[in-house]
Formats: C-alpha cells, sequence, structure tokens
C-alpha cells in the first residue's frame, strides 16, 4: 500500500496493549492461565519490531505493558520508556475487570503499577483494563492507587465482553470523572450517543484500509479527538495456532494477521501522533465535567464481582 505523501496534523493518540498472543481472552478455552509459562513467547520481538516501526515514522505511543509480562522482560518495557514512549498500565494478570472483586482488582492494579515504575523509571499515570473490561466501581480504586486517567471505555452499542462506564454516554470523548482524573474513550464511529468500534483490533485488521482511514476522516471531521489501540500479537501471523477455540474466536485471533503489520506501520505515517497522556493535556480546558457524587463507591462492585 503506498504510503501517504505528507503526515497530517491533528488530536490522535496512538496505544498498544503489549500482551503476549497466549493472553487473548479469544483463545482462553484451549490456553489454561497456569500454563502460560509454557507456552511459546512471542511478545518481545513483535513488540521491538513495533518500536522499530515507531522510530523510523518518528511517532510516539502509549504501551499499556501487562505486568505479567514486565516481570519476565524487564529489558523490554526500559526499551520502550528509553524510545521515549509512555509507559501505562494494561494491570498485572489479565484477568476481566467485572469478573474481580473490588479488592482483587485494588492488588492488581497496585502490583502492576509499583512494578512498571520500578523498572520504567517513570511515573505510571495511565490504565487500561484487559478487554475494555471497566466497570463504575473500579475508577475509584485507580484514583486510590494513584492513575490519572483510564483508557479503558468504548461507546458502542453491545459488545460480548466490554465493560461500560454508564456516566460517560453523552459523547464525551475525554471527561473529567473526578479531580485531575480523565476517562480517554476508544474512538467509534458516532451514530448519536454510540457507535461502532473504529479504534483497533479485530476491526481494523477485518475492514479494508480505505475505508477505515475514510471512517478516520469522519471521525475526526466531527471534531472528535481519535484514540487507536493495538498488540504486538496482532503483527504476528505466525503466532501458534490453539485447539479447541471457536470458529468465531479463531476468526477473531486470527483474521488478516498478515496484512496487519504493513497497515500499522501506513498508519503510523499517516497522522503526527501522540500519547494519550499528552492528549489529555491538551484537551484538559476543554474536558467535560462529571460529578464523582454520581460514580458508584469501591464497595458497590462487591455485588457484581
Amino acid at each position: 500500500m503506498r504510503q501517504p505523501a505528507q503526515r497530517r496534523a491533528a488530536e490522535v493518540a496512538l496505544s498498544i496493549d503489549v500482551e503476549d498472543w497466549f493472553h487473548s481472552e479469544n483463545v482462553k478455552r484451549g490456553v489454561s492461565r497456569d500454563s502460560w509459562d509454557r507456552c511459546e513467547p512471542r511478545v518481545e520481538r513483535n513488540t521491538m519490531r513495533m518500536l522499530e516501526i515507531l522510530d523510523a515514522t518518528n511517532t510516539r505511543a502509549t504501551f499499556f505493558v501487562l505486568g505479567w509480562v514486565a516481570e519476565r522482560n524487564v529489558k523490554l518495557v526500559r526499551e520502550i520508556a528509553a524510545a521515549g514512549h509512555e509507559v501505562a498500565s494494561h494491570g498485572f494478570a489479565h484477568q476481566l475487570v467485572y469478573s474481580l472483586s473490588p479488592e482483587a482488582f485494588r492488588q492488581d492494579v497496585g502490583r502492576a503499577k509499583a512494578l512498571l515504575e520500578d523498572i520504567a523509571g517513570q511515573e505510571v499515570r495511565g490504565y487500561r483494563a484487559p478487554c475494555f473490561s471497566i466497570t463504575p466501581w473500579a475508577i475509584p480504586i485507580l484514583q486510590e492507587t494513584g492513575h490519572a486517567y483510564d483508557s479503558s471505555m468504548v461507546p458502542t452499542a453491545a459488545h460480548d465482553r466490554y465493560g461500560s462506564l454508564g456516566t460517560i454516554d453523552d459523547g464525551s470523548d475525554i471527561a473529567e470523572l473526578g479531580e485531575g482524573f480523565h476517562e480517554v474513550c476508544v474512538s467509534c464511529l458516532r451514530f448519536s450517543r454510540r457507535g461502532i468500534p473504529w479504534g483497533g483490533g479485530g476491526y481494523f485488521r477485518f475492514v479494508p484500509y480505505a475505508a477505515w482511514m475514510r471512517g478516520i476522516d469522519v471521525i475526526l471531521a466531527g471534531g472528535h479527538p481519535y484514540v487507536f489501540y493495538i498488540h504486538p500479537w496482532e503483527i504476528d501471523p505466525g503466532q501458534p495456532r490453539v485447539d479447541g477455540m471457536s470458529v468465531f474466536n479463531t476468526y477473531r485471533q486470527r483474521v488478516n494477521l498478515h496484512r496487519c503489520e504493513e497497515r500499522f506501520e501506513a498508519l503510523c505515517a499517516r497522522f503526527h501522533w501522540m500519547t494519550i497522556g499528552e492528549m489529555i493535556e491538551r484537551r484538559r480546558g476543554g474536558a467535560v465535567a462529571i460529578d464523582p457524587a454520581i460514580l458508584p463507591h469501591a464497595e458497590a462492585g462487591a455485588s457484581l464481582s
């Protein structure tokens, strides 16, 4: 695919969720959690390739690093930080937030934050939930554990894994959920308050690249920022095939893996990207304020876990 002649200046943030192929919820039926240490690790080589692409296109990104990965790939996390990217948290054990108790969630995000800060030598301000499984009671816990923003909300009509923050239902893209704490939504093609996920993942691999770019143009033309995400395993068509997966989840995991690296490189070259932290700072004055009193307290999640 032909690279654009010029890079566009726009309000766009690029993010990478650093997890390995066997952490994907798609392979859960075929790869048990206690077998992770016996699986072939591929996250380092894939993330290093992404770092090469970012360097070649002069692109900065936010890396939401899984604590499990960081503990086993210390050098990789330091490479990310040394390259000038923002290191943020993907939690530690890649468990869906709404499957945890509030106390288990607090321990998971606290452990990941402390580990990443120790390795990267920089403050970890951001968090993204595995599979975007955010829930309202998690927000106060993220604030208590020293995070400054979450980027887990995908304002779409329905998804079998995504969580939701019911307070963000007014078309906001960056919302202030409490003093100094923001929610940065992953982009959708909006129809009224909700829309079609247009931020990355399997959608990016499935939709033709030209159509994807037109969708981004529609989002930006509407005055909205654009937030993109991708996983390192999505540029790796050589990842192991897993027995026991449903046809649907196999498709989710493997659709167009062979094309994704080229698409990712073209997308990086298309815009002047910023980190999510930088996007918040630039939008800070215009962020939509939401009364924190309407958010449930953390303890309310006990009945939901």
